[in-house]
Parts: C-alpha cells; sequence; structure tokens
C-alpha cells in the first residue's frame, strides 16, 4: 500500500483535510459568492487537487451544502453552549432570541439564508433527511415544553410550531432590508422576537424565570443528536 493511499485513508488526516477545503470554501463564498466559485477555486485555495475534493464531496453542490450545513450547525452549537451556561435559555423566548442572533451575527449563514431565494432549493438535494431531522427536532423541543406546561395550551404542538416558525423566519427575512445592520441594532432585533415570542405562544400570567432543572439537559440532548446526526451525514468533521 502507497504513504498517499494511507494517507487518503487515515481518519485524522482526511478529516483535517475535509476541514482545510470547507475553510476554504467557506472564506471564497463570502467573498465571491455562490455563482462565482468552482471546485477549481477551491481546490487551489486549500492547496490540493481538484480530484482530492471529490474524495469527500461528489458535486459541487454537495460540498457547498456542506459549507451551509457546518454554518448552521456552528449557529446550533453556540445555542447549546448558552444553555449549558444558563438553563433558562431553555425557555422559548430566551432560545429564539439566542439563536436568532447565532444566526444573524454570522454573514456567511446570512448569506446563504437571505442572499439568494434560489440557492437553498439547490443546495437541499444534496442534503437527504436534514429538514425533516431539523423539524423533528424542533418538534420535540416543543413537546418539551408542552409536557412542563410552559407553552399556551389552547394550540396544539403541531399549530405551535408553525406560528413560532412564521414568526421567527420572519424576523430573519426582515434583515433583507437591512444588510449593514450593526450588532446593537440585532440586539434589539432580537430582544423584540424574544418579547413577541412570550406573548404570543408562551402561557399567561408569564413562565418562570427559572426553568425546570431536567429541562435544558433534555434539551441539549435533542440538540446532540442533531448535531451529530448532520455532520455524520454531510461529511462533516467534530471539533
Amino acid at each position: 500500500m502507497s504513504a498517499n493511499t494511507d494517507r487518503v485513508r487515515d481518519p485524522r488526516q482526511r478529516a483535517e483535510r475535509a476541514t482545510r477545503i470547507l475553510d476554504s470554501a467557506a472564506e471564497l463564498l463570502a467573498k465571491h459568492g455562490y455563482r462565482r466559485v468552482t471546485i477549481d477555486d477551491v481546490a487551489a485555495r486549500a492547496g490540493i487537487g481538484k480530484g482530492t475534493v471529490y474524495l469527500h464531496w461528489k458535486t459541487r453542490e454537495q460540498l457547498f451544502g456542506a459549507v451551509f450545513d457546518r454554518e448552521v450547525l456552528s449557529a446550533i452549537e453556540e445555542l447549546r453552549r448558552a444553555l449549558r451556561q444558563d438553563p433558562r435559555v431553555a425557555l422559548l423566548h430566551r432560545f429564539a432570541r439566542t439563536y436568532f442572533l447565532a444566526i444573524a451575527q454570522r454573514p456567511l449563514l446570512r448569506g446563504f439564508l437571505l442572499g439568494d431565494p434560489d440557492l437553498l432549493g439547490k443546495l437541499a438535494a444534496s442534503r437527504d433527511g436534514r429538514d425533516e431531522r431539523h423539524g423533528g427536532t424542533s418538534h420535540g423541543y416543543l413537546e418539551l415544553l408542552a409536557a412542563r406546561g410552559l407553552l399556551r395550551d389552547d394550540m396544539t404542538v403541531g399549530e405551535l410550531a408553525y406560528a413560532y416558525q412564521a414568526t421567527f423566519e420572519g424576523f430573519l427575512q426582515a434583515l433583507q432590508a437591512e444588510p449593514d445592520v450593526s450588532d446593537g441594532v440585532l440586539e434589539e432585533r432580537a430582544e423584540l422576537l424574544a418579547r413577541t415570542v412570550r406573548r404570543a405562544f408562551e402561557n399567561e400570567p408569564e413562565p418562570p424565570e427559572e426553568a425546570p432543572a431536567d429541562l435544558a439537559a433534555a434539551v441539549i440532548a435533542l440538540f446532540t443528536d442533531l448535531i451529530d446526526a448532520d455532520r455524520a451525514a454531510a461529511g462533516i468533521p467534530g471539533d
């Protein structure tokens, strides 16, 4: 067996190379946009051959889909860290605020979500099962809240999920009108989202400031499973 074959098959070196490819693709996408970046560009930036890129991702769409997935997972991992630091983030209004900022403060992720209405559709075909996993995780999170009496009880979990998602995505879409918004304004938007979610979807009177002791741990477990599944499906190395 050749030394080159050994390097291809070595899990650590393969993971390091995949990370280098994703870093290079992300840098080029942030600078030039989706339509102008090719696999040749990514390979040159990463200092490898074009064929080596195809050892990891078979098409341009799969590679750029993995870049998008990694950006989303970075936002989810930030949310998970916040939950570990403060269990109150598990309450829906605090969760919405934290996740909104985790997305809005990532320029590349905002570009993917808001910059090109056709882009996500083109990338979706390369991410089998991702939308189902994310939808199932979101529904599971709301079920955890409902079971603890932390959501209004005059709507089903399905109705709450639809209305909450529409609200959250509406706040994100509104950022299209202000692409150069400052961090201070993003904080204001996030706080407005939190107040909106609290009044629209949580119980009256307001939910307790302290989340149930086991809630944050259960939510962290849900999102850890999601992160692990998405990383495996997209070929994204772990930390």
